[in-house]
């Protein structure tokens, strides 16, 4: 029989863009401190700031500029203004994290393991509340309705560049590390994140 959804307050919705922003943070700062990296813009802003020792936070608020624009044109305005507010979160919480807290000598492969799911988690938040943490996703969407290229492919054809051009930043076992906590992170969308599965909505 099916469940009808429930739809979430503001307050619900409030809640999980902060949850979701700050479990994806740390796993983030996991990330860091083993130097290792995601796919999608996070992905990018990792290198940037592994080439340049700039602040994650700020550089991954602004690499996601262009796909708030997308986001908006292409799933709505709610969900732009979500993703917009859990991006800038998880930038603050980011360029913040260092005088919170002292990770000290981290394994890579337990950052992949646990990084991969905290990230996840947090993604796996917004999407149930109607966000994201922006990236290829929407470019994905948005090249699928414009060309008619499948969405799926493209996801994985522009997440392969981004560790592709890892290896020319980072040790080659670092890479593998960082596929390792990319296959975490779909695992957990993907058993998680799907028709049925979970019945709340947003407000459109």
């Amino acid at each position: 029989m099916d469940v009808p959804a429930t739809r979430h307050r503001l307050h619900e919705d409030i809640m999980a863009i902060m949850l979701g922003s700050a479990c994806a943070a740390l796993g983030v700062g996991l990330y860091e401190h083993a130097q290792i990296l995601i796919g999608s813009t996070a992905g990018i802003a990792l290198l940037i700031t592994y080439i340049t020792g700039w602040d994650f936070g700020p550089v991954f608020f602004v690499v996601n500029l262009p796909f708030y624009w997308l986001a908006w044109q292409r799933v709505g305005h709610q969900f732009a203004l979500k993703t917009f507010a859990a991006i800038a979160l998880l930038s603050l919480i980011s360029w913040q994290m260092p005088r919170w807290i002292t990770i000290g000598d981290v394994s890579p492969l337990f950052a992949a393991l646990m990084g991969g799911s905290l990230i996840g988690l947090g993604a796996l938040a917004l999407f149930r509340h109607r966000g994201s943490l922006g990236g290829f996703n929407i470019l994905a969407m948005y090249l699928q309705d414009r060309r008619g290229w499948s969405a799926g492919k493209v996801q994985l054809a522009l997440d392969g560049l981004v560790m592709i051009l890892a290896f020319f930043v980072l040790p080659p076992a670092n890479v593998i590390y960082s596929i390792v906590g990319a296959a975490v992170l779909g695992v957990i969308l993907t058993l998680n994140h799907r028709p049925g599965r979970y019945t709340g909505t947003s407000s459109n």
